[in-house]
C-alpha cells in the first residue's frame, strides 16, 4: 500500500509533523516522496488518518494498493523495512548498553527503554533480525536497576524482632530523604531504643552490635528497585500496616526518582524534606525533626484509612 503526498510550502511544520507520523507508523519510503507500508486494515487505517490530516492542512494525498511489477521485488522491499527497524533496533540497543554501564541504573529508564521497544516491534512488519540483541541490552539494565553503588548490598540472614533491639544504627553522614525515613521507622517500629552512628560509607566494617542500613554492604539497603524504607518496612514485616505502606512508596518515589507510585502527598514531604535539611547540616536534627513531619503523616495515612 502506497501514500503519495503532495505538500504545501506552508504552513512548513505540516511537513515535519508527517515526516514524523511517517515513521512513528514504520512506513519505508520509496523514490519521489512514495511511502510504503504492508497491505492490512490497520496499516490503511494509518494513511487514512494521515491523508485527512494533510488534506486538512492544504496538501493532498494519494493511497493506493500497489503490485511490484519490475525495479524491485518483494524481497527487496521487505529489506527496506527490516533495515529501517535494523537500524532503531541498534541505536535502541546502544542506548540501553550505555544505561546499563553507568554507575546508577534508574527503573524509570529501564522503562522507558521498554516502552520504545515495544515501540519499534509494533512497526516491525517482518521480523528485523536486530530485536534480539536490543532486548538483550535491555535485560542487563534491566539486571542493574535500583542498584546503586553507595547503597546496594547483599542484605543480611533474617534477623528476629529481638535481635533487632538495642543496637547501634549505622548509616552514611549527611542523611537525607531515605535515611531520615529509615531511622524514624527504626525508632518507631522496629528498635525502640537505638542508637545511630553516621560514618562515610564504603569500606565500613561494622562493630559488634552494629547494623548498616542504606549503605554499601549495609544488613538493610536498597533490594532491586526497592529504597531501604521499603527494605526495612517488608523484610521486619510492617507491610500489613497499610499507613506505613503508603509512606513507603512516597519515599520511594522522592529517592529513587521514579514516579511508580505518584501520591499526591509526595511533594509535600519532599518540600519539608528539603526544608529539613537546608536549616541544618546535623544528622541527629535533620532525623529528629524529619521523625516529627513524619509522625504527623502517618497519623494522617492511619485515620485516612480508618474513615
Amino acid at each position: 500500500m502506497l501514500l503519495i503526498p503532495q505538500l504545501p510550502a506552508k504552513p512548513a511544520y505540516l511537513r515535519v509533523r508527517v515526516w514524523r507520523r511517517l515513521q512513528a507508523m514504520g512506513a519505508a519510503p520509496l523514490k519521489n516522496a512514495v511511502h510504503a507500508l504492508p497491505a492490512r486494515d490497520d496499516t490503511r487505517a494509518l494513511f487514512e488518518e494521515l491523508r485527512a490530516e494533510i488534506t486538512a492542512g492544504g496538501g493532498e494525498a494519494l493511497i493506493l494498493k500497489a503490485r511490484l511489477v519490475e525495479g524491485m521485488v518483494d524481497a527487496e522491499l521487505r529489506a527496506v523495512f527490516d533495515a529501517a527497524r535494523d537500524a532503531d533496533y541498534e541505536e535502541l540497543a546502544r542506548e540501553a548498553r550505555m544505561i546499563a554501564e553507568a554507575e546508577y541504573v534508574s527503573s524509570a529508564d529501564v522503562r522507558r527503554l521498554r516502552k520504545r521497544l515495544d515501540e519499534i516491534a509494533a512497526v516491525d512488519f517482518f521480523g528485523a533480525h536486530g530485536r534480539q540483541a536490543a532486548d538483550a541490552a535491555i535485560a542487563q539494565a534491566e539486571g542493574r536497576a535500583g542498584r546503586h553503588p553507595d547503597v546496594s548490598g547483599p542484605g543480611a540472614p533474617e534477623l528476629t524482632p529481638a535481635e533487632l533491639k538495642g543496637r547501634t544504627w549505622v548509616t552514611r553522614r549527611h542523611v537525607h530523604v531515605d535515611r531520615i525515613a529509615s531511622a524514624w521507622l527504626i525508632r518507631r517500629f522496629i528498635d525502640p531504643s537505638p542508637s545511630f552512628k553516621f560514618v562515610d560509607g564504603k569500606d565500613y566494617q561494622p562493630e559488634p552490635g552494629e547494623l548498616r542500613f542504606d549503605m554499601a554492604d549495609a544488613e538493610f539497603t536498597h533490594e532491586g528497585d526497592h529504597c531501604t524504607f521499603e527494605t526495612l518496612t517488608y523484610r521486619t514485616g510492617l507491610d500489613g500496616d497499610q499507613a506505613l505502606v503508603a509512606l513507603a512508596e512516597i519515599i520511594h518515589d522522592l529517592d529513587i526518582a521514579d514516579d511508580k507510585f505518584g501520591r499526591p502527598e509526595t511533594a509535600g514531604i519532599a518540600a519539608l524534606i528539603n526544608g529539613i535539611c537546608a536549616s541544618t547540616d546535623g544528622d541527629n536534627e535533620r532525623i529528629a525533626q524529619g521523625s516529627g513531619a513524619l509522625d504527623g503523616f502517618y497519623a494522617h495515612f492511619t485515620k485516612r484509612r480508618g474513615a
